[in-house]
């Protein structure tokens, strides 16, 4: 079976070494160890050192030669328009605060991953909120790799989840 034992950044590996491609969702993109299939429907076996979150237009190293191309699969998510920059800026820290991985794409434009009390939160605070399937790829948060909850910082506070 082929192995995948490295992540090779978009731009920094030559499109010549593809011979597939895998489409993932976020959390597919999050992954250390795992049994895969490309998007040809050929298995192989994801087996990196760490977990090393991979973006759009990244690729994965196989051992022994070639790369399989990643690509952000659509997936269930909401559009989030803020009125102003100053209401997105509120937007993405009351969304920040409750630790959701939180994609910018503009000043007045976010997305997040498809959730109803974060829509209605949204909503109530005076943004314009719809349904989508679209690639989510959040922001990879301060403390390097992966923007999902299992960051390892220190808060020095408690939280109410």
């Amino acid at each position: 079976m082929r192995c995948a034992v490295r992540v090779l950044r978009k731009g920094e590996w030559d499109k010549a070494e593809e011979v597939g491609a895998v489409s993932l969702d976020y959390d597919g993109r999050q992954r250390r160890r795992l049994r895969m299939t490309d998007d040809a429907g050929a298995p192989f076996l994801l087996d990196l050192a760490q977990v090393t979150p991979m973006r759009d237009g990244d690729a994965l190293a196989l051992a022994g030669g070639g790369a399989l191309r990643i690509i952000a699969a659509p997936e269930p998510v909401a559009e989030v328009t803020a009125e102003t920059p100053l209401a997105c800026i509120k937007l993405a820290w009351h969304l920040g605060n409750r630790h959701t991985p939180v994609q910018i794409l503009s000043e007045r434009h976010l997305r997040i991953r498809r959730d109803g009390v974060l829509m209605d939160m949204a909503t109530g605070l005076g943004a314009a909120v719809s349904e989508a399937d679209a690639p989510f790829e959040p922001e990879a948060g301060a403390y390097g790799g992966s923007s999902d909850h299992g960051h390892s910082h220190s808060h020095g506070h408690a939280h109410g989840h």
